[in-house]
């Protein structure tokens, strides 16, 4: 990730590039401290990038299953990093769940996060303006 943004950034100081953002998805249950770092760590990813936030997706229908998934020592859970790194969560997979899954959700993602806003979605239609 360091080497790609460098590039970028190579080419936003030659006046060859412009961009608005960088959308950075890690598919699956990826630890997003590491991509976190990213922005904080290269001198090069600072001049010209900033961590604007992480959205979290959570599937509704599967996410408890991630949460009390038991890990070998020393491994974290990334189910729980996940949500506890979000700036904002998108529930995904209403359809799927009922109003009492969804209120048990929704307490148990705010344990792990009371300060990210959970936004709720079908099939991952959310607004832009949420």
């Amino acid at each position: 990730l360091v080497v790609v943004l460098n590039k970028f950034s190579g080419r936003i100081a030659a006046g060859n590039l412009k961009l608005d953002c960088i959308l950075i998805e890690t598919t699956g249950m990826a630890d997003p401290a590491p991509v976190a770092q990213t922005f904080f760590v290269d001198d090069g990813v600072q001049e010209h990038f900033r961590l604007d936030g992480i959205v979290t997706l959570v599937d509704a229908k599967h996410i408890e299953q991630h949460l009390d998934e038991e890990k070998p020592e020393g491994a974290e859970n990334e189910a729980i990093e996940q949500v506890a790194f979000a700036d904002r969560m998108i529930l995904n997979k209403m359809d799927l769940v009922d109003e009492a899954d969804v209120k048990r959700i929704t307490a148990r993602l705010k344990s792990i996060n009371s300060s990210a806003p959970i936004i709720t979605a079908e099939r991952s239609n959310v607004s832009v303006d949420s």
